[in-house]
This record gives structure tokens, sequence and C-alpha cells, in this order.
């Protein structure tokens, strides 16, 4: 196992990069803590996949460093680094059985069989495969491929790092769950570092203990998927994670607090500097009330999501979802509209402003 560090690292596909549109990977340090199971979430095309062709070294990037502890490993060639990796489509040797795809990697390193068997057997069981052993790899399902790619990365006693790249994409989708379950559950018993790439919100946050969000080329937030979802450092982040994501609305400030149409609303924080660019109150569904007090709105629509309900509102020229229970009356026609203090917040140009917390 492995501490991974990546210090001040770019990375551009073109030999003379001109502007920032350019880069892939746009500055980037962050540290993946020994043990830690983390995810890398965005949407395509943001760098993900980049970044973990960096980190196994089948990318060199154009600048920056890759330790592992602190071993500079940026120049060296995947086989040196002890990476196991599980990409999208299962691996496997089909006309050998389980038990020798599972084998594989330690007998290519020269393991006794005895450590071989013992391993394999220790393996097979954590990941649900003793009784396929004896089966050729070709008659399994796509998760039983799975699991057998996954066995292979956890086999070894010498692997730094294990990576997923989007794993559960060709899995039935009722089998999804069960697999996700599964690679926590190893995690907790391996403690091996793991980092797991997907484009799938419930896939990060339900694997993660932290995870770390991209979107064109830069991280916008490392965080737990609490910190992630009450408290978003980006809109980007607020958007993308949560059902319906995060309500963004346009608002003045004034000596640091928001208003909006005309209407002081109280926040998590103030903004520090001079009221300038793009300036949004934003707060989550979850954290709107409908109510007799507050910002005048209408009511444009109620939809059922199951255990709760939400309902569009349009305040002004903009819509403001809102997430109520079942049973809780909303109005027709005209509402008010108040916002949990605690998590609404003030955004500059997309970032969250200042660093002081509201009085």
């Amino acid at each position: 196992m492995a501490t991974i560090t990546l210090k001040d690292l770019r990375h551009s596909y073109s030999a003379t990069p001109t502007s920032e549109d350019d880069w892939a990977l746009k500055r980037l340090d962050v540290k993946w803590r020994d043990g830690g199971a983390y995810a890398l979430l965005g949407p395509s095309g943001c760098g993900k996949t980049t970044l973990l062709n960096i980190i196994s070294g089948l990318l060199t990037p154009s600048s920056g460093r890759v330790l592992f502890d602190d071993e500079d490993v940026t120049d060296l060639p995947p086989d040196k680094r002890h990476i196991a990796q599980v990409f999208q489509f299962p691996v496997v040797y089909d006309t050998m059985t389980v038990f020798d795809n599972l084998a594989f990697p330690l007998r290519n390193r020269g393991v006794p069989e005895a450590e071989v068997r013992q391993r394999v057997a220790e393996i097979a069981e954590m990941t649900e495969l003793t009784g396929m052993l004896k089966k050729r790899a070709a008659g399994l399902t796509a998760d039983g491929k799975q699991k057998i790619s996954l066995g292979r990365g956890l086999v070894r006693s010498d692997v730094n790092v294990i990576m997923f790249d989007e794993p559960l994409t060709v899995i039935d989708p009722h089998l999804k769950w069960q697999l996700r379950s599964k690679l926590k559950e190893l995690h907790q018993k391996v403690n091996r570092t793991m980092i797991y790439v997907t484009h799938d919100q419930v896939e990060a946050l339900t694997f993660a203990d932290r995870v770390v969000v991209m979107n064109f080329g830069q991280v916008v937030q490392i965080g737990t998927p609490v910190e992630l979802f009450e408290a978003p450092k980006h809109t980007f982040v607020g958007h993308f994670i949560g059902s319906p994501g995060m309500n963004l609305l346009p608002c003045q400030v004034n000596n640091g607090s928001a208003y909006v149409a005309s209407q002081k609303v109280e926040t998590a924080n103030k903004l520090a500097g001079p009221a300038q660019g793009r300036l949004e109150l934003g707060v989550r569904p979850e954290f709107v009330n409908i109510g007799s007090a507050g910002l005048e709105a209408d009511v444009v629509r109620v939809s059922d999501a199951g255990r709760y309900r939400i309902v569009d509102t349009r305040l002004g020229d903009h819509l403001v979802k809102v997430l109520v229970s079942e049973d809780q009356e909303v109005p027709a026609g005209k509402t008010h509209l108040s916002f949990n203090a605690d998590y609404s917040r003030i955004y500059q140009d997309g970032w969250l402003a200042g660093a002081e917390p509201a009085a």
C-alpha cells in the first residue's frame, strides 16, 4: 500500500499548449492517504481517465510529479509501480478456470504453489467465488467475471493501489448494488488504497470515504459524501451531486449579505471582498421550505418521487425546486419560500464566496 501524492500535476495532449483549454488536467495537488477508499467523480471528458492513466504509469504527465509514499514514480513504467487495475469490461482468460485466473498474477511472479493455493482460497472466499473455482471463466456472467478481475487485484500482497475504471458499466442494474456493497466490504477487510473512477454519483457516494470531484480538468472539491452534499464549495458540485441538484438564484450582495428579490436572505457565509463577478445564492431543494412567510413564489408543478414530492416553484424568472414529504399540504397558486440559513450559501463566479461565517 502507499500514500499517493500528486504535485503540481498538469497534462496536455497538445505538444505546444497555448491556452487553458489545451490542458486536459489543470494543475492538480492531491494526496490520497494510505489505505483510503476514494472515488474520482465527474462527467465524461473531465479528465478522470487521464488522471488514472498517469497514476498507473500508462501516461507521463506534461509537468508535475507522482509520488508513492516518498518515492518519485513519475517516470516508472506500470509494472514497477505495483498497480492493480479493474476496467469497465472484465479482463479474464476464458479458457482458464476461475482458480487459474486468480492464481495467474502469483504464478507469473514465481510465488510458491502452496502460497498460491492459500491466497486464492482466501480471495475466492472474500469475493464469493469459492464454489466456482473449478469452472471455466467463459461460463460466468459479467458480474462473475468482474469478481475475477477484482480478485486478481486483491490476490497480490505487493499492490500499492487498486484502481477501478467504471467497473460496473456492464453489470445488470439489479446486481450493481450487490457488487458496490461487496467492494465496500472488501476494502474494510483488506485496507488497501482504492480509487474508484465513475460518473455515477450513487456509485461514488456509496463506495468512497472521500470523493474527489472533477470538472474541466480540475479538482473542484475533495470531501466526504456529507460534506459534498451539505457544503458544496463550487456550484458544479451542488448541481452534479443530488437529485434534484442545488437551486441557484442570482443575488445582490450588500455588506457581505445576500439579497434575493430585494429581500435579505440569511446565509452560512458572507462575501468577504467586493461584490463583483457572477453572484448566486445556492440552496438545495431539501433545505427550502414552503409556508406563509418569505419570498413570494408561484407553484408550477408537483411531481411524485415515491417517499417525497418535488415541488417546482417560480420565483421571478427563476425555477426553485422544493422537496416536501408525501403528507405535506402544497398550496395551489401563490406561496412563500424560506431557506435554511445553515445550508444557504453565496457563490462568486461559481466558487464558495468568502470564508467568514454569517453572523
